[in-house]
């Protein structure tokens, strides 16, 4: 990235939830309402050592964590004990994270900061202003994306050598020319719309996202126009054209590879741009991208089905306000200036960056057929419980079932549903959805469910972020089933991964679930690491109607037997463990705490653990990303630690321990410690009963983390991030690929 010229943008942070629900000048202009007892407890003072006063803010910014976790990300880029094409992967992620925190976090502050020129919004939970974390967040980027670039340009040369070449038209010969010519002609033309600039016509809506060419014209009329052509998003962004001719197979060590060639698409367009303008010619091509604000909520009207409400949202998300503008070096300083007062763009983040734009997409390169250069498929591990031809549910019957992924297979889950769907004792099955992904398996065993007339009810979230329109898709085609869909509540997420399935087992009904801290999504569980319990408990089957009551019908129900339900329930509850774990230290005691996370940005749940390291409670904190909460801090945190990995996997599973003196307790679920898990959405925690899991749980999974010494970091008082390393003499530790051994061993 050449150049970062500008931040000028006011903001606020409606994608951020630390400031969303903490701000302290929205909550004393809110409303006074009667608290209950557990309320109260939460909002009373923290106690701090009296010996020490604090030293600085309480609390880190949110959103410098986030980016400290998209400079962690790059951290393992550089590693190359990652396969190359993973470390491009990771590389197109940590750009994909970067357009997330523009259409999100800066968005987000650019309103607050304009609510405070309005005089509806304050200061930040960590003390700074909308303008100062603006100003502080541009800091912060220069590098990162300086280090993108660098990185960018390392692993080009890379792939070169391994026989992966990325290339552009003025680089092929004239063979490959005219293979890309004859792509152009079939393929891409019919796809491109030119659309004049001109005081005569609408400047052309910009796309979020999109990549775009501004084409100068050289009209033997009119003289020097402009116009706009869309790099079209539909069409793979890197076209194979054959090797160059003579050019030889490459050898590597596990035998000889045919070279991969690819032509950058906007390359391919930008050489035959010609052709949209006849009799006009083209003087320059000049690439340019916009990122706009995506977190519009959802107004949700009365008399206003939701579906109709999403559907909006999506509406104007394609409209929102633009917070980046990135075009390449060579755009004339005229045309960059007409362009950000057409798009009204002159508050936003303008960068010259070096090209290729839209850089996140490199991560599509895992796709190449080069398994030499990928990690090593591995087959995932099913209990011997549930064996091919097992019968699930006596396996269920017999023992609580966890699964651990992606070491044990999404297929279990998969099977619970398809064996409810065929089992002629089924009479009902209820489940959430949240992402599902393409090709749902899940789906197809909910619709095959109601073609064999079993009752299946499914709360299908339209809200959930960028899936919107593909949970419309699956919402219409389950209600085409004959599926009873409902589409979500009014006001909040269903966020909580639950299904029941209801099956009659002689003169009784007995309910099986399943609970899990992860989508029911069989393509991100080979890729993130998560947790599900099935099980026939009663207490968790009524349990688990109980919630689909609240979610389908009118129940306003709150307290549950086994279940801790969002929003209310886990907050409250978590007030009580943790006030119950600093009663064993008061009593001579010892208490700790491991909570796996992650984010961690809830400010009234920081100072309870403030509170708890204050009276001696040892807490050891496993957030993935965002952490707002200030560790080793004397007479504030000094027995928090807290620590981050990143690996192979993205961490995903939230898992949440108490030591309550020696009575050990764990609770597993989908809430993070954040204001939106905690108060603006349905999430479901659930105990572990089993012994046996309960000790897995703790011994091979939490503690097995904090002895990673190979890609964990530890989170220092300042925000910033010292990566771990084993003692001399000691090799390192992973704990992934521990996992991964004992599921290969299984």
């Amino acid at each position: 990235m050449a150049d970062v010229q500008q931040w000028t943008s006011p903001a606020s942070v409606r994608g951020v939830d630390a400031i969303k629900a903490d701000d302290p000048a929205a909550v004393a202009e809110a409303p006074e309402a009667p608290e209950s007892p557990a309320v109260a407890l939460e909002r009373a003072p923290v106690a701090v050592h009296p010996a020490v006063e604090p030293v600085g803010p309480r609390y880190l910014s949110a959103q410098l964590s986030r980016l400290e976790f998209v400079r962690r990300c790059l951290e393992e880029v550089q590693d190359r004990r990652h396969p190359l094409l993973h470390r491009v992967w990771l590389l197109g992620i940590t750009h994909q994270r970067i357009d997330e925190f523009f259409e999100l976090d800066v968005s987000g502050l650019r309103e607050l900061r304009e609510g405070v020129q309005a005089g509806t919004a304050g200061l930040l939970p960590h003390g700074r202003t909308a303008s100062e974390e603006l100003e502080a967040v541009a800091e912060r980027l220069r590098p990162i994306l300086a280090e993108q670039d660098a990185l960018w340009l390392g692993l080009k040369d890379e792939l070169d050598g391994a026989g992966i070449r990325l290339l552009t038209v003025n680089e092929l010969d004239d063979r490959q020319r005219e293979a890309t010519r004859a792509y152009f002609e079939a393929h891409v033309y019919p796809v491109l719309t030119p659309l004049a600039i001109d005081p005569a016509r609408k400047f052309p809506h910009i796309s979020h996202r999109s990549i775009n060419f501004a084409v100068a014209l050289d009209d033997p009329e009119a003289g020097l126009r402009y116009a706009r052509v869309k790099v079209p998003g539909n069409l793979p962004r890197f076209v194979p054209v054959p090797p160059p001719e003579g050019f030889d197979a490459l050898e590597v060590e596990d035998g000889a590879h045919t070279p991969i060639q690819l032509v950058w698409l906007e390359s391919i367009i930008g050489a035959y741009l010609d052709q949209l303008f006849p009799e006009v010619p083209v003087v320059g091509r000049y690439l340019f991208r916009v990122t706009r604000d995506a977190d519009q909520e959802i107004r949700e009207r009365e008399g206003e089905t939701l579906l109709h409400a999403v559907q909006e949202s999506l509406r104007e998300r394609f409209f929102g306000f633009v917070v980046r503008y990135e075009c390449t070096g060579e755009m004339p300083s005229p045309l960059r200036t007409l362009l950000i007062r057409e798009m009204r763009a002159e508050r936003a983040q303008q960068e010259v960056a070096s090209a290729p734009l839209g850089r996140a997409d490199v991560k599509d390169l895992l796709g190449l057929d080069r398994p030499d250069l990928k990690y090593p498929p591995f087959v995932p591990s099913v209990p011997p419980a549930l064996a091919e031809g097992a019968d699930i549910f006596a396996a269920i019957r017999r023992r609580d079932i966890l699964l651990h992924h992606p070491f044990d297979s999404f297929a279990p889950v998969v099977q619970f549903v398809e064996a409810a769907a065929a089992d002629p004792d089924v009479l009902a099955i209820k489940q959430t959805l949240y992402r599902v992904g393409d090709n749902s398996p899940i789906v197809e065993a909910l619709k095959r469910a109601r073609e064999n007339d079993k009752q299946v009810a499914v709360l299908l979230e339209l809200k959930a972020r960028g899936d919107e329109e593909n949970n419309i898709e699956w919402a219409q085609e389950l209600e085409d089933a004959g599926v009873h869909v409902v589409y979500g509540i009014v006001g909040l997420k269903t966020h909580a991964k639950a299904a029941l399935v209801v099956r009659r087992e002689g003169d009784s009904i007995r309910r099986y679930v399943h609970l899990g801290t992860g989508n029911y999504n069989a393509g991100t569980a080979r890729g993130y690491t998560d947790l599900g319990l099935l099980s026939c408990r009663p207490e968790l089957g009524a349990d688990v109607t109980d919630l689909f009551n609240r979610l389908t019908g009118y129940s306003r129900q709150t307290r549950y037997r086994r279940l801790l339900v969002s929003p209310g329930g886990w907050r409250q509850r978590l007030v009580e463990l943790l006030d119950r774990e600093i009663s064993h230290v008061a009593h001579g005691g010892q208490g700790h705490l491991i909570f796996k996370v992650n984010g961690l940005t809830d400010a009234r749940i920081v100072d309870l653990l403030y509170r708890a390291s204050n009276a001696g409670v040892r807490i050891d904190l496993l957030v993935r990303e965002m952490c707002i909460l200030r560790p080793g801090v004397p007479g504030l945190s000094e027995n928090i630690r807290v620590i981050s990995v990143v690996g192979r996997f993205l961490e995903h599973h939230r898992i949440y321990y108490f030591r309550n003196g020696g009575a050990e307790e764990i609770y597993l679920g989908s809430a993070d410690l954040m204001p939106r898990n905690l108060d603006r959405r349905v999430e479901s925690i659930f105990p572990i009963e089993d012994e046996g899991w309960l000790a897995y749980l703790r011994d091979d999974v939490l503690r097995l983390y904090l002895r990673d010494t190979s890609r964990s970091h530890e989170l220092r008082p300042d925000g910033s991030y010292e990566r771990l390393h084993p003692a001399p003499g000691q090799p390192a530790l992973d704990a992934q690929e521990v996992l991964l051994a004992a599921a290969r061993v299984r």
